[in-house]
C-alpha cells in the first residue's frame, strides 16, 4: 500500500508548562465530541508549552475550542503522512523536500503498530505550495 500524505490544517495554543495542562484541554474537547488526526506537545521557552492539535473536521474545531476555553492560534497548514512502516520511510519524503530546496520546519514520525506508521511534517507557509506538490499533497 502507497504512503498518504494530505495537507492537514492545525492549530496551536500556549499553556503554562505544568502538570495537566494537556489533560485538561485534551479532556474539553473530548466532551465536546471533537475527533483528532494527531496532537504533539513541546515546551516553548522556560515556563510555556505549545500544544499543537490537528482536527479532524477543521471547520467545527475552532467553536468547539473556544467553548472549551481553549485560545487557539490562525489556522495553519501541514502535512500528515501515512504509510507502511518500512525502514527509511520518512527518510524518503524528507530526502524529497531536501533535493528540491525546502527546508523542514519541524517532523513528528511515530510508528503506528500493525506494520503502519505516520507522521506530521510542517515547512514554512511560502513553501507550503512547492512541498505539496513535490509530496502529492
Amino acid at each position: 500500500m502507497a504512503d498518504t500524505i494530505r495537507r492537514v490544517d492545525y492549530y496551536y495554543t500556549t499553556t503554562a508548562d505544568k502538570p495537566g495542562e494537556a489533560a485538561r484541554a485534551l479532556a474539553a474537547l473530548h466532551q465536546a465530541g471533537v475527533n483528532l488526526l494527531a496532537f504533539t506537545g513541546f515546551p516553548q521557552g522556560a515556563r510555556r508549552s505549545q500544544l499543537d492539535f490537528v482536527p479532524e473536521d477543521p471547520g467545527a474545531f475552532p467553536p468547539a475550542a473556544k467553548k472549551a476555553g481553549i485560545k487557539l492560534s490562525k489556522r495553519k497548514t501541514g502535512f500528515l503522512i501515512q504509510g507502511e512502516d518500512r525502514p527509511g520511510a520518512v527518510a524518503e519524503v524528507a530526502r524529497k523536500l531536501s533535493d528540491a530546496g525546502i527546508n523542514i520546519t519541524a517532523l513528528d514520525a511515530v510508528c503506528a503498530g500493525a506494520g503502519r506508521y505516520g507522521a506530521l511534517l510542517w515547512v514554512k507557509a511560502a513553501d507550503l505550495r512547492r512541498a505539496a506538490k513535490i509530496l502529492g499533497a
